[in-house]
């Protein structure tokens, strides 16, 4: 929202929460599309509001003080409130909509999925922006919901937070990735026993205090595998078994995406038929927002892309 479209001028509690987040002032003023010049005036103001620097240089970054995370918990609060206000008993044309969109997820969705997410929104919304964030283990995903920073989180873990809303994206069969040429490749190879000796590419844990759904699996068959390389970058994980004999467990739809690009082969997982559910995640004061609802849908319409049914290799 621009501030000239805003009735209640909250100007500078929106640019308190960018500045806070961003901890910068030329990236809040990309954010916020103001100049640098605007925003480090709004700073001013604001430090004189509050009596308090607000952010101090350390380094090369700036540090929000302990009263400016204060206070931006509570602007952020204050900013879902007013805004739910004027969006509440108004339809939402998507059309017509400049809203911001903001999506937090980690890359073990195949590409397929967030093309058609650009897609529809380009064909629905063409005046709407989306940021799409990674997540990580520092990254608090429930505080973000809370507060407004994030729209929609996308996950997979299987113990989701109960306090928060969620529907289903796609239910997705495990299997296991590996070179093309390696001798477990074959039909009936790759045993139980095969599979716990292998050498396993990993994911680095997307979100702490929860387990990855392979390792819930295993943990109930008390077994464990060698987790031999850990990749933060779960794109990237299938070229790491072209030419080596390292294992990647995933979902079809994922490993079937990279062994169309890569000398790769999918084979079932030797424990039996397992699989995973990824989903999208909100908070309940987004629940009843005529934007959300058109978001959530939008998500769902994308995800569409990834059931489609992929043949055995």
């Amino acid at each position: 929202m621009s501030r000239n479209e805003d009735p209640f001028d909250t100007y500078l509690l929106r640019v308190l929460c960018t500045l806070i987040s961003e901890q910068s002032v030329s990236r809040a003023a990309i954010r916020l599309n103001q100049s640098q010049p605007a925003v480090s005036a709004a700073l001013k103001r604001l430090r004189a509001v509050f009596g308090d620097p607000l952010l101090v240089r350390d380094k090369n970054r700036m540090v929000p003080t302990a009263r400016a995370l204060q206070a931006a918990d509570q602007a952020r609060a204050a900013l879902g409130l007013l805004d739910g206000m004027l969006e509440s008993g108004k339809a939402f044309a998507p059309e017509t909509t400049q809203l911001r969109f903001t999506l937090a997820m980690p890359d073990y969705l195949a590409p397929p999925f967030l093309t058609r997410v650009a897609q529809l929104l380009r064909t629905q919304a063409p005046g709407a922006r989306l940021a799409v964030l990674s997540l990580g283990p520092q990254f608090d995903y429930e505080q973000a919901l809370q507060n407004g920073e994030v729209d929609i989180v996308i996950g997979n873990w299987p113990s989701p937070p109960e306090h928060l809303h969620m529907s289903t994206l796609l239910e997705d069969e495990i299997v296991c990735l590996l070179d093309a040429n390696h001798p477990w490749a074959a039909p009936g190879q790759l045993t139980a026993e095969r599979y716990l000796q292998a050498a396993h590419v990993v994911p680095t844990p997307y979100s702490i205090g929860q387990r990855g759904v392979v390792e819930s699996s295993l943990g109930t068959m008390r077994v464990s595998r060698d987790r031999r390389v850990q990749c933060s970058y779960f794109g990237l994980a299938p070229d790491l078994l072209v030419g080596t004999d390292l294992l990647l467990t995933t979902s079809r739809h994922f490993a079937a995406y990279h062994a169309r690009r890569l000398p790769l082969c999918i084979v079932p997982l030797p424990m039996g038929a397992r699989s995973m559910r990824f989903y999208q995640l909100w908070h309940s004061s987004q629940h009843r927002s005529a934007s959300h609802v058109w978001l959530r849908s939008l998500l769902s319409a994308a995800s569409q892309v990834l059931a489609a049914p992929v043949p055995a290799t």
